[in-house]
């Protein structure tokens, strides 16, 4: 998967609606619906795109921090039937036209199965969010602006869109070393950062204030503030897995970033890295607890080393990202502050701790970077030197 070849995110839409309703037996032009008329004797729909437009809910939506955001559409379609002498006017081609409606309304959500083409599917699978048709009004105003002109007569049709087409410009997202780490030295030197205070509304039961750090690798020692989370029945929780408590005190609870026996994170088999949701809830029964309010905790990647080999960029280390995963690489030279490729199609490992980008030396220029890895839109703390000769 390539988010540049959501670049024919148009055309794939039209032809993703040809395949979903000729599998429900119907005969299915695209064009105008005047030179569908022309293409055979056959009973049929007629596919016509007659208006693309920006959808103004997603306009400043980014996929990336940093990255610019994407050109979300809306796709505006006439559904047009002919029956077997090409007249559109006739009861046998409104009788077409209604199991024409009737099978958009059943198909709903634009489905990429098995059974769709692969050119269909790379260029629409980067889409975050479901295909969804909804119809619209398909006045005769509509209708006769649209299908005007010597050769055009007016058709009964049915209006209706798809909603959000993604298409990614081919613009590399703006990157930078993360504050409050010193990449002078080596290994780089965490040198701290400011805390960041989380706003809480009271509730029954455990309130939680802060998190410090906010952002951390699996392992590192944190610190949970707040109120009424002392007691030895109260548990930490960062996801769905259960942290170990090393120190308890009236307001602030002292723990490691690691799971309690059984369930270890730096495996790579129990959480991924990401903005994820602690809480502190109080054990009422074995199977009733009390939860408090969440905090956002970032846990981070932690990238130890990066090397070409064979032509392939090999990262090392834990958290590095599944299948599953949003993952993006980028390749930062130093000299001007300039991201010079992104990468998000790489080869993941079962136990996160690989990450292979496959052919990247073939693509980058000759130089000195550093890599950034973000996974999940969490950056690693580290990024460390390559050099393509």
């Amino acid at each position: 998967m390539a988010l540049q070849d959501s670049a024919r995110a148009i055309g794939a839409v039209t032809r993703l609606l040809q395949d979903h309703l000729i599998r429900r037996g119907f005969d299915v032009a695209i064009g105008k619906p005047e030179d569908a008329a022309r293409t055979n004797t056959n009973a049929k729909l007629n596919l016509f795109l007659y208006e693309a437009g920006f959808d103004a809910h997603l306009r400043n939506l980014t996929l990336h921090e940093g990255a610019p955001p994407p050109l979300w559409l809306v796709l505006k379609f006439l559904l047009t039937a002919f029956d077997a002498a090409e007249n559109s006017d006739t009861a046998a081609a409104h009788d077409l036209l209604g199991r024409g409606i009737a099978a958009l309304h059943e198909i709903n959500i634009l489905r990429l199965d098995a059974l769709v083409a692969l050119d269909v599917r790379l260029a629409l699978e980067s889409n975050p969010e479901p295909l969804k048709i909804t119809f619209d009004e398909s006045s005769a105003d509509l209708l006769s602006k649209i299908m005007q002109g010597t050769d055009e007569r007016y058709r009964l049709s049915a209006a209706f869109q798809v909603r959000p087409v993604m298409i990614v410009p081919g613009v590399l997202p703006r990157a930078s070393l993360l504050v409050g780490v010193d990449y002078t030295t080596a290994p780089e030197t965490v040198i701290g950062e400011e805390g960041i205070q989380i706003d809480v509304l009271p509730s029954m039961g455990a309130r939680l204030t802060r998190l410090e750090p906010a952002r951390f690798e699996a392992g590192e020692q944190l610190i949970v503030f707040g109120d009424d989370i002392a007691g030895v029945e109260m548990e930490v929780v960062l996801g769905d897995v259960m942290l170990t408590v090393v120190e308890r005190h009236v307001d602030r609870l002292i723990l490691t970033a690691e799971g309690s026996p059984g369930a270890p994170i730096a495996s790579g088999t129990t959480l991924s890295a990401g903005e994820l949701p602690l809480l502190v809830r109080r054990r009422l029964s074995p199977t009733r607890t009390r939860a408090s309010n969440l905090l956002a905790a970032r846990l981070l990647p932690t990238l130890d080393s990066a090397a070409f080999v064979a032509g392939d960029l090999q990262l090392q280390g834990r958290l590095l990202g599944t299948d599953s995963d949003d993952i993006l690489v980028l390749l930062y030279r130093e000299t001007d502050g300039a991201t010079v490729h992104r990468f998000d199609a790489v080869t993941t490992a079962v136990d996160q701790q690989t990450l292979i980008v496959p052919g990247a030396q073939a693509v980058v220029p000759a130089g000195t970077y550093r890599i950034i890895l973000q996974v999940n839109n969490q950056q690693a703390k580290s990024s460390p030197r390559v050099v393509v000769p």
